[in-house]
């Protein structure tokens, strides 16, 4: 099997070019191909000589896929379902979920996964029931970006798809860089947003060694109802996570967030509330609010519209900026929480 260019660093193409015996400059004229002007192939770089061309696609290719199936729902989102070139388990048809999200004013968000499944569980995720089924590497979260047909429209990044960006750090941090190095993108780090449930140690080195935005999935303010809800409440509690981020600033570009499921009769209350603006007070942060999305056999379901209402009132009140999130997609299951490729792995391997 060939190895890709594409998710390499500047430094990698240079020693790519070095093992082929090409001038070290040529790892950057491949940088400038792939990052620069998305070829799709080895023999569009036309600044290398046809020889050199020829010997490095013997060994390499761009490592670019279309997306092989889209749906696009009566709001405008469509979610795209990506093959998985490599993961680091066993490579027999695995597939993810990305999804494109239009909006007001010409800003347009692309939700992209680190995993294939997920370990996490969370009682509300279909991502979650789906299991864990591999990492994905930097080549497989940058095609999600490279092959997107929308590409050129994309103001923001989110990794809030399948996946717990912390329990893939390498390869998300590597994404990130390339994404924002000058050689890469060169987008601002302001431009992408990473999710977490908050894993420990990892997003320490996440918060040290990235500057992108940061969204930590909160969900409930009190230790026994967050792990019901989420068995990662019991690696590394909101509490200790909350204590992390103290030690950090974003008061200025770097953005704070946390991300709150409002479920009915179950943390939508005013004690809960309350508990959350004790947990972040003196936090610079947002919360944003989000619908529920029913998913099979889950004993949850959403808050009216009245009591989300209530609690973003009370919270933005108290000192917590808090906003409603539109939900997006739900028709085409692309809305947060809904995203599973389970049937499709399972569907590949008859």
């Amino acid at each position: 099997m060939k190895r890709k260019l594409l998710g390499l660093t500047l430094e990698e193409l240079k020693d790519v070019a070095v093992e082929l015996g090409l001038p070290k400059f040529a790892g950057k004229q491949m940088a400038e191909w792939i990052y620069g002007h998305h070829v799709g192939s080895i023999d569009e770089m036309t600044n290398i000589s046809k020889a050199n061309r020829e010997k490095l696609a013997e060994q390499f290719e761009i490592g670019c896929a279309a997306p092989i199936d889209a749906q696009r729902s009566k709001d405008g989102t469509i979610k795209y379902l990506f093959p998985v070139a490599t993961t680091n388990a066993e490579n027999n048809g695995k597939f993810v979920e990305t999804v494109f999200i239009p909006e007001e004013n010409d800003r347009a968000t692309l939700c992209v996964s680190s995993q294939v499944g997920c370990k996490m569980n969370c009682l509300f995720c279909q991502t979650g029931k789906q299991g864990f089924e591999g990492n994905l590497t930097a080549n497989d979260i940058l095609n999600q970006v490279y092959s997107l047909p929308e590409r050129d429209q994309l103001t923001n990044i989110v990794f809030m798809g399948q996946g717990e960006p912390m329990d893939n750090l390498d390869n998300v941090l590597r994404a990130t860089t390339i994404l924002t190095a000058d050689y890469g993108w060169a987008w601002s780090p302001k431009r992408i947003t990473v999710s977490s449930v908050g894993v420990k140690n990892k997003l320490k080195r996440f918060l040290e060694e990235s500057d992108c935005h940061v969204a930590i999935s909160l969900h409930a303010p009190i230790h026994s109802l967050r792990a019901e809800l989420m068995p990662a409440e019991r690696g590394m509690s909101i509490e200790e996570v909350v204590e992390l981020l103290r030690n950090y600033d974003f008061s200025h570009q770097r953005r704070l967030s946390f991300e709150y499921i409002v479920f009915g009769g179950l943390n939508d209350t005013k004690a809960h509330a309350q508990e959350i603006v004790s947990l972040l007070k003196g936090l610079d942060c947002r919360v944003n609010l989000i619908r529920f999305h029913q998913i099979p056999n889950v004993p949850l379901h959403g808050a009216d519209d009245a009591k989300m209402e209530q609690l973003r009132d009370y919270l933005t009140s108290h000192g917590v900026f808090t906003t409603i999130r539109a939900s997006r997609g739900q028709d085409i299951y692309a809305a947060c929480g809904l995203l599973s490729t389970s049937k499709k792995i399972s569907e590949s391997r008859k």
